[in-house]
């Protein structure tokens, strides 16, 4: 076969490249782009209402948690409070009736006085009443005296829950056998309650 049976054909070349169509705005695969925001329609405006209250909650919480722990904080103040004031009144109640009791006394009834006294008392105060009671006793019987208390004011100088700390202002009318009328003594004391068993007894009296 000879080389000029062979013939050799050659397509012309249809295909050419040209430029690539811009696609139209209106094309499915394409979105358009708006340069202007859209107001959110009513999905949109869930969406951002629930992100708000998403964010709002733990604020809220926090604010509830914080106005709990301080109303209970304040409360327990109140409680405290109110438990003090409750102490001091007590106290200072008890206190001006054991300062009648103290200075109080007849000879004729030390025993019945004697044991008054000391059943108002504890601690340091009742120790000391009970080591010198002997010598005031006969002291009183000597001289047949007597005495009244009364109590013109007292207030309260510090306070807790189980002690009280009360200033009184007493006038002990005193009559013995040395004088003819009898005598007026003005006293300022000082006396410390304490809460023992349920009961405000005196722990400590002396002269400021």
């Amino acid at each position: 076969m000879n080389d000029t049976d062979i013939e050799t054909k050659t397509e012309p070349e249809t295909d050419t490249l040209e430029p690539a169509a811009a696609k139209s705005p209106a094309s499915p695969d394409v979105t358009p782009v708006d340069d202007e925001p859209k107001a959110a329609g009513p999905a949109g405006l869930r969406r951002l209402t629930g992100i708000a209250r998403r964010i709002a909650v733990p604020a809220t919480a926090v604010a509830a948690v914080a106005a709990l722990l301080a109303a209970g904080f304040f409360g327990w103040k109140l409680d405290e409070k109110s438990d003090t004031d409750a102490a001091a009144e007590a106290g200072l109640a008890a206190a001006r009736a054991y300062a009648v009791t103290l200075t109080s006394v007849d000879s004729n009834h030390l025993d019945r006085d004697f044991a008054a006294v000391l059943d108002g008392s504890t601690g340091e105060f009742k120790d000391m009443y009970t080591r010198s009671s002997g010598q005031l006793r006969q002291l009183l019987l000597e001289n047949k005296a007597t005495g009244t208390g009364t109590v013109l004011d007292a207030a309260v100088k510090s306070k807790s829950e189980t002690k009280v700390e009360v200033l009184l202002f007493i006038d002990q009318t005193v009559t013995n056998i040395a004088a003819a009328d009898p005598r007026v003594d003005h006293s300022r004391v000082q006396m410390t309650m304490e809460l023992v068993d349920g009961r405000w007894l005196a722990s400590r009296v002396y002269l400021p």
